[in-house]
């Protein structure tokens, strides 16, 4: 199914982005609608992307093949359960809400097929990544639907267990702020050192950037692209190893290990 007719619950930032993804890709203006309780949004929506825009929930999903819930977690039970009279069996049901577990899914909607995701920021670049999870009621033609989603942002991996959704928040969903974080760091840090705050900025970003690229398109692994840079007895070598002495790779660790713990305990919260 090339161009199926896709329904989104909740038209936001990141609904918004899998629709201009969408609609890059070829699949055609017709086959999207949305919904939002927002009117002023809704004609921003379908002014910028020329789709069909609904109050209704349950408008907007009549006739869709993938209903995407894009609706803030907090709101998702109670939109779940008005829409669920509207759903039909044949629909495919992909969460992007951050927390909510394919159980308290299943329970608010009923037995659907459900795909559960964790996308990131850089999506709305269409440069995200997203962890797929996918329940025992999704068939191939259906997994390749959301794969096809979720790829017009990014790259789209698919997950053995749904617990690995918690690591992916750690590792991905909550990743770009750790970058942001090492940005700031070495910034602040450049200026400190003499440089002018905008030129420490750039030569930090355009660094970031060049070394996410080398890293990416490269054939080996970042170890082995750190040790090329790194000469012995050099600069590099000398920046290394006051990392390591300061616990980096350990702090990382505990660090990714708390964003997971809290994204468990989060999923608990939001789907009772």
């Amino acid at each position: 199914m090339s161009h199926p007719r896709i329904a989104f619950i909740g038209a936001g930032n990141m609904a918004t982005s899998l629709i201009g993804g969408l609609l890059a890709q070829g699949v055609p203006a017709t086959h999207i609608r949305a919904s939002d309780p927002g009117a002023e949004q809704r004609a921003k929506v379908a002014h910028e992307y020329g789709i069909e825009l609904f109050e209704s929930n349950a408008e907007a999903v009549i006739n869709a093949d993938v209903v995407v819930l894009a609706t803030k977690p907090q709101v998702l039970k109670g939109v779940c359960q008005t829409l669920a009279p509207s759903l039909q069996s044949s629909q495919l049901i992909v969460s992007i809400a951050a927390g909510i577990t394919c159980a308290s899914l299943s329970a608010w909607l009923g037995d659907v097929a459900l795909v559960r995701c964790m996308p990131n920021t850089p999506a709305l670049l269409r440069q995200g990544v997203s962890g797929l999870y996918a329940n025992a009621r999704v068939n191939s033609m259906q997994r390749q639907l959301a794969e096809q989603l979720l790829s017009a942002v990014g790259l789209a991996l698919w997950l053995e267990e749904e617990q690995q959704i918690d690591a992916v928040t750690a590792v991905s969903g909550s990743g770009p702020a750790y970058f942001f974080l090492l940005i700031e760091a070495m910034t602040a840090a450049g200026e400190k050192l003499g440089l002018p705050r905008d030129t420490a900025a750039q030569l930090t970003l355009h660094t970031a950037l060049g070394a996410a690229r080398m890293a990416t398109e490269s054939d080996v692994e970042a170890a082995e692209l750190r040790r090329r840079v790194t000469s012995p007895n050099g600069t590099t070598e000398a920046a290394i190893k006051t990392f390591q002495a300061g616990g980096f790779e350990a702090l990382v660790q505990q660090a990714l290990d708390a964003a997971a713990r809290r994204s468990a305990e989060l999923a608990e919260q939001l789907g009772q």
